[in-house]
């Protein structure tokens, strides 16, 4: 007999004074926690042309030192209304000590990217470290991401710039958005590591 089990006795937090509190070594990205909506342009070379899109990205914690990491975006029309579903991913940012990140994101088109990089003031950059693609994906061979909070007191937006390297075209721009803070973390925890990246 298979016993029913309630919902998960451990939640994810949204904002670095929820419960449970974040692990110590989240400090250098506490400013991302949240959920974030906004809009962006994309294109590449192997496309017909340019697009716009709506997207919404998710950063929460359950106490351990990384980050769940989940986006999700939607093309969207001249007049702004949504077309379709487009890209989504799903992962993680494990930190480490010297405010390294370690990225984990899984996509349903059968890539799956392993990227480092650094977090400080604000900004947390990463690039590809291992690609693995299914046995029919597309080919992509290297990508470049960017996550920078917005500067001074506004905290409450950031920028996402993303390059890509696929179907044998070079590393090159391929998104950028600008996104606000929906839900989540709008102002510095009293603990914070430095309070220019909150």
């Amino acid at each position: 007999m298979v016993e029913s089990v309630a919902e998960p006795p451990f939640s994810d937090a949204l904002r670095a004074d929820d419960a449970p509190g974040p692990h110590p070594l989240l400090q250098p990205v506490l400013g991302f926690l949240g959920v974030w909506r906004g809009r962006g342009l994309g294109g590449y070379p192997t496309l017909d042309g340019d697009f716009v899109y709506a997207q919404e990205v998710r950063f929460s914690h359950d106490g351990r030192p990384f980050l769940r990491y989940e986006a999700r975006a939607w093309l969207l029309d001249g007049d702004g209304a949504p077309l379709r579903p487009a890209a989504r991913e799903s992962g993680w940012w494990r930190v480490q000590p010297d405010a390294r990140v370690e990225a984990l994101v899984t996509q349903p088109t059968g890539v799956t990217e392993i990227l480092v990089g650094q977090a400080e003031e604000g900004v947390v950059e990463l690039a590809t470290h291992t690609v693995a693609l299914t046995p029919t994906a597309k080919e992509v061979t290297a990508t470049r991401r960017r996550y920078t909070l917005a500067p001074g007191g506004d905290r409450d937006t950031f920028t996402f710039v993303h390059d890509l390297a696929a179907v044998g075209q070079p590393l090159q721009h391929h998104l950028s958005a600008s996104l606000r803070r929906a839900t989540g973390q709008s102002t510095p925890p009293a603990s914070s590591w430095n309070s220019s990246v909150q």
